[in-house]
């Protein structure tokens, strides 16, 4: 069976749901995942697995993400973005100056706490929160500690600014855009978001739906696109095959504490271990007998 990973172009309007729905039609299976949810206003990179690739989307989760997202300044929505209600509006206001803006935005930079936005699909109360917003039932969205590792200015405009960010899993940029208001005291709501990266998935070699469709097996990437950001560790050709089957690798030489790895035999991918390092033993997590396991 077909197994790797895709790097979608998801066109705005079109939740990350449909664009799996697309891709089973395209491939003809109904194997097909997604890493990183984007929300149907939002475009960008859409990582998807097919076949025995769905198998590596957890090791997706913790890496971190960038987006190109317009701030829009003088009003504020119930949705966090310009398609929601207008619940606040400044007909006059003075704009920062640059330098101020520069210097607020700054402060985003770091770990802070955030408030995820009503409209999400955070799930509380068994609900998703926006079922419940629907409902018009008030919900105390929970804090939670995110990373902003960086954020740059693009384009200042008037009272739109676009702007470059850098982030860790997690990260709502509705809510940065909500907080950057209230920190310079001026309503601010997000306009378009496009995300550029998810993990080592870019941009730039992003495909669309009607690209992969004429493409078809020659838009897939090799499974292990998706755990690059783990460590590499080359096993002994003499051990290969008993990773394989599910055994451990015996002591092992690696410079590293506990960890999770990709793991290599003759150049080849053979999967995911973990390495224990009190034992010094390396054990199989999940492997590929072929690259198209």
């Amino acid at each position: 069976m077909t197994a790797g990973f895709l790097n979608v172009l998801k066109p705005p309007g079109m939740s990350s749901h449909d664009v799996v729905g697309q891709i089973r039609k395209i491939f003809h299976t109904r194997r097909v995942g997604h890493a990183g949810t984007l929300d149907p206003g939002a475009a960008g990179v859409l990582p998807v697995a097919l076949g025995n690739a769905a198998r590596l989307v957890e090791y997706m989760s913790s890496t971190d993400k960038s987006y190109r997202l317009e701030l829009l300044l003088g009003f504020s929505t119930d949705t966090g973005d310009d398609s929601g209600k207008i619940v606040e509006r400044l007909q006059d206001f003075a704009l920062p100056k640059k330098d101020e803006l520069l210097a607020s935005l700054q402060g985003f930079i770091g770990v802070i706490a955030q408030r995820p936005p009503i409209y999400s699909a955070i799930k509380l109360q068994g609900k998703r929160a926006y079922q419940l917003a629907r409902e018009n039932r008030t919900v105390e969205m929970p804090l939670r500690q995110v990373m902003i590792r960086d954020l740059r200015l693009v384009k200042l405009h008037g009272s739109r600014l676009v702007l470059d960010m850098d982030c860790s899993k997690g990260t709502y940029v509705r809510s940065f855009c909500r907080d950057f208001g209230e920190r310079i005291r001026i309503p601010a709501t997000m306009g378009f978001l496009l995300r550029t990266r998810v993990g080592s998935f870019h941009l730039h070699d992003a495909f669309s739906l009607e690209e992969i469709a004429r493409s078809g097996e020659a838009a897939l990437l090799p499974l292990e696109r998706a755990v690059e950001h783990l460590p590499r560790f080359d096993m002994p050709e003499h051990r290969i095959t008993a990773f394989l089957n599910g055994l451990s690798t015996g002591s092992i030489d690696f410079d590293g504490e506990e960890s999770i790895l990709r793991v290599y035999g003759k150049n080849r991918f053979l999967g995911i271990g973990r390495y224990e390092a009190a034992e010094r033993e390396l054990y199989p997590i999940k492997v590929f007998q072929e690259a198209s396991d």
